[in-house]
């Protein structure tokens, strides 16, 4: 089987998104802004925590021990 090349473009230009009803860029870019607070893990830190909870649940206990220290320093 031959491999063809591939286009630098994947889209093709007979495809015209001007005439789609809602087609606007960044309509949500806004709303994505405000609410998304997303955090990229480093690989040896995501091996550990099987979920969001428990990144949740260790970093509250991280803050809690925080707390107490400035409390008592």
């Amino acid at each position: 089987m031959k491999k063809t090349a591939k286009a630098s473009d994947d889209l093709r230009p007979e495809y015209d998104f001007s005439s789609m009803p809602g087609g606007v860029r960044g309509k949500y870019a806004d709303r994505y802004r405000q609410g998304a607070n997303i955090v990229k893990l480093d690989d040896d830190v995501s091996a550990i925590f099987p979920d969001a909870k428990a990144v949740n649940d260790a970093l509250r206990s991280l803050i809690r021990l925080a707390k107490n220290k400035v409390k008592h320093a």
